[in-house]
């Protein structure tokens, strides 16, 4: 992050902590945080990451990597355009994207709820109309809401059961009870509910694929599909919330064409020849080597670095401590020492990627190299053995090897932890000294980049004396695997946002360890985690919840459940020169729904 992000998303946070009589709950107000109080005033004219003079007009192709068989991005079967949601389908408010998990009206122009959180009123704006000219109503806010909880995705199903009572107080005010449900994001993830129109939907056959133009109260409607290759989406010249604070400077594309490409070279290549605006780059050897291309080299391409705040999205070697060979940390922390990150850094990844010990690396809820301070502390204080004195103070860093792969100083270290948990190294092999068995294990992989690098890994601890067998397995066993937690090890991504919730316990849960279908893959079962997360879920203020989140980070830290393999530092980017974007990124990084583009000098 950079010192001015850094210092933007600390004062944000500052901000945050601030007590806002009016968000008491005592009557609607403009906006609703999760922790603390909304960052805009009601005063608010723009979101800060939106250019309100951005020019209108002009055409935006996007090229995605993929298919699709529907336009219904809300229930279970079938690949849909996810960018129907959004462009077409309106959310009852809207998110902040500067702030960690904050609403601002928009269907809904105000909400209200308690403190305690057991309810929440949305009170619509009346101007809101879907794009055939008709209202929306509480009665489709009512509608929306049974038919997802009843027919849409398993997050919708979850969450919106959890609701004991809705009702229509009038024509635009809707509200919605949920006693007992003992989960403060709830009013939040109910203002993010999408509105459907009870006029235009069949709820019979919702949950089929289909190619038909949904109906929404968005910016955009679809104009044309081509099955499976494009989708064209035309802004609506009569779209109702064009002039609310949330939407100044954005959506301004007349048209926004979706293109898909079947295959990742294929795709790229189109690019080089003009055939779609930007790109999201994933590729590191790409990145590095591939934009050489005329129209980068005349500068018709402009690639860019986008920094974030978000936690970065990183990668791990699992271990299944389920299994006994991983039963003892001691183990763990001694493989965790002969991973050669520099040497994978610099001979595969061209040096692109960093890396972290945190589960929400480079963000302000990254324990990391960062001392507990005193809220913390208070938090641990029931669990005094949970954490590592060097991860509670900030002064332990994970190891830098020389990146020759065959750093002795790692090596040694390991070996000592090794013979601490009861292992020796005789005639090459690592066996157990209590019953002479050798120190073995499988990485299950599924992709040719997770295979090099569990290669890399092998070729490693090899020096140790340890085997391991690197199995080979295609995307459906792979995920049949990880779901019934069938594998010695694994490689995983867990994608954090900067407002962790109730999720949490769906990674890193001790009630998550044993069910089958989480994403415990590690297999945690830790009362300290359990408390912190408890904690995390409590917390009313933000600096309460900056302080939980820290700790679970930390205890996960001093348990060495897995093995950080990399994170990507930064967004990158390329598009074409005439699409510009505005000079302030959004905290989430780049929005294309913000971008424009420039018109043609006049002749």
């Amino acid at each position: 992050m950079t010192a001015f992000r850094a210092a933007r998303a600390a004062a944000l946070l500052a901000g945050l902590t601030m007590v806002n009589v009016a968000a008491a709950r005592a009557e609607p107000v403009h906006g609703l945080a999760m922790h603390g109080a909304p960052a805009l005033p009601a005063s608010f004219t723009h979101m800060p990451y939106a250019n309100p003079g951005a020019p209108k007009g002009g055409r935006l192709v996007f090229g995605l990597l993929g298919t699709f068989d529907s336009l219904n991005p809300l229930i279970i079967k079938g690949i849909a355009v996810q960018q129907v949601r959004g462009y077409v389908i309106e959310s009852l408010m809207a998110r902040g994207l500067d702030e960690p998990f904050t609403l601002y009206g928009l269907v809904a122009e105000k909400v209200e709820t308690d403190d305690a959180r057991s309810h929440v009123t949305f009170f619509l704006n009346p101007a809101a109309r879907f794009s055939d000219g008709k209202p929306v109503t509480a009665a489709d806010v009512l509608f929306s809401w049974r038919l997802l909880r009843d027919k849409g995705r398993p997050n919708h199903r979850l969450y919106y059961a959890k609701v004991t009572k809705a009702e229509a107080l009038d024509p635009h005010t809707v509200r919605f009870d949920f006693a007992d449900a003992n989960d403060r994001e709830l009013p939040l993830i109910l203002g993010l509910m999408p509105v459907l129109p009870r006029h235009a939907v069949n709820a019979e056959t919702f949950e089929d694929t289909t190619f038909a133009p949904p109906l929404g109260s968005g910016p955009y409607r679809v104009v044309s599909v081509n099955p499976g290759s494009s989708v064209t989406l035309a802004r609506d010249p009569a779209y109702w919330g064009r002039d609310l604070p949330v939407n100044r400077g954005l959506w301004n594309l007349d048209e926004v064409r979706l293109d898909f490409f079947r295959e990742a070279n294929g795709h790229f290549e189109a690019f080089k020849r003009g055939l779609y605006d930007f790109r999201v780059e994933h590729e590191p050897l790409r990145w590095q080597t591939a934009y050489d291309f005329p129209a980068a080299r005349d500068g018709s391409i402009v690639r860019e670095t986008i920094a974030t705040g978000l936690p970065r999205p990183a990668e791990f070697l699992v271990f299944n401590t389920r299994r006994a060979v991983f039963a003892d940390p001691r183990v763990r922390e001694a493989l965790l020492l002969l991973f050669d990150f520099e040497w994978i850094n610099r001979n595969y990844f061209f040096g692109l990627y960093a890396r972290s010990g945190s589960f929400f690396p480079g963000s302000v809820l990254s324990a990391y190299g960062r001392p507990a301070d005193a809220a913390e502390r208070a938090l641990l204080g029931p669990y005094p053995d949970a954490v590592r004195a060097g991860i509670l103070d900030g002064s332990w860093r994970l190891s830098v090897s020389e990146g020759t792969g065959r750093d002795r100083a790692a090596l040694t270290r390991a070996l000592k932890l090794l013979s601490e948990a009861g292992y020796e190294l005789a005639g090459g092999t690592l066996r157990a000294r209590a019953s002479h068995e050798p120190l073995a294990f499988e990485i299950l992989v599924s992709t040719r980049d997770q295979e090099r690098i569990a290669l890399a890994f092998a070729r490693d601890v090899k020096r140790a004396g340890i085997g391991v067998a690197v199995r080979v397995v295609d995307a459906v066993q792979f995920d049949q695997r990880r779901l019934a937690f069938d594998y010695d090890m694994i490689q995983n991504r867990w994608e954090q946002s900067l407002s962790p919730g109730n999720e949490q316990g769906f990674y890193w849960g001790s009630a998550a360890a044993d069910q089958q279908g989480t994403r415990n893959y590690m297999g945690v079962r830790s009362t300290a985690v359990d408390g912190m997360i408890a904690a995390l879920l409590e917390a009313r203020e933000h600096d309460g919840f900056v302080a939980a989140v820290r700790a679970l980070d930390r205890v996960l830290m001093s348990g060495f459940y897995v093995i950080p393999l990399y994170n990507v530092p930064a967004q990158w980017i390329a598009r074409r020169r005439d699409v510009e974007r505005p000079a302030v990124t959004a905290l989430s990084g780049y929005l294309p729904e913000t971008w424009w583009r420039r018109p043609a000098p006049a002749r």
